[in-house]
């Protein structure tokens, strides 16, 4: 059985009665959450695009990725090209899928799916939600690598994805 017992935007808290492979039962809370994408856009220079941004739930400035939460039916490749477009003032001519994160497993059923953008090409569209306020940088890619080794980078889906198209051989 479960239960909602709230709703906010494309967020619900679900309470449900589930029974674990050990036959336990027991009643666990999760977050639901639709999805979303994480950019690593890569300029032909081979800089990296990052973003400083102003996030309100930490009352802080990040330094990370771009990304953004999937839109009712959409592909999450369709996302990755809307938030670069939306969040950068870029688009991109290719995009390689490279996997996917869980980043919250112990209470959120959340997927990011993992992109590099490259051959970006400026545009003029730059529509930030009200609450996003963003900076675009160009850095290269040990000046990123750096950043994180001295904790100035400590956005978790932005060192994952980083670590993956590194580890895989992209950048």
């Amino acid at each position: 059985m479960s239960k909602l017992i709230h709703k906010w935007k494309q967020l619900s808290l679900i309470e449900s009665d589930i029974e674990l492979p050990n036959q336990k039962k027991v009643t666990h809370t999760t977050i639901t959450h639709p999805g979303a994408t994480v950019i690593l856009p890569l300029f032909s220079n081979g800089n990296l695009l990052l973003l400083k941004q102003f996030r309100p739930s930490i009352n802080d400035w990040l330094y990370e990725l771009p990304a953004g939460t999937l839109e009712s039916g959409e592909l999450p490749l369709d996302c990755a090209m809307r938030e670069l477009e939306e969040e950068t003032h870029y688009s991109a001519n290719h995009f390689q899928y490279i996997g996917e994160l869980i980043p919250l497993a112990g209470f959120c059923d959340e997927v990011q799916h993992l992109y590099i953008a490259k051959e970006l090409n400026k545009t003029s569209r730059l529509t930030c939600d009200d609450d996003e306020i963003i900076e675009v940088l160009s850095l290269t890619i040990s000046e990123v690598e750096q950043m994180i080794i001295d904790g100035k980078i400590n956005d978790s889906k932005t060192i994952a994805c980083l670590s993956k198209a590194r580890l895989c051989g992209y950048i």
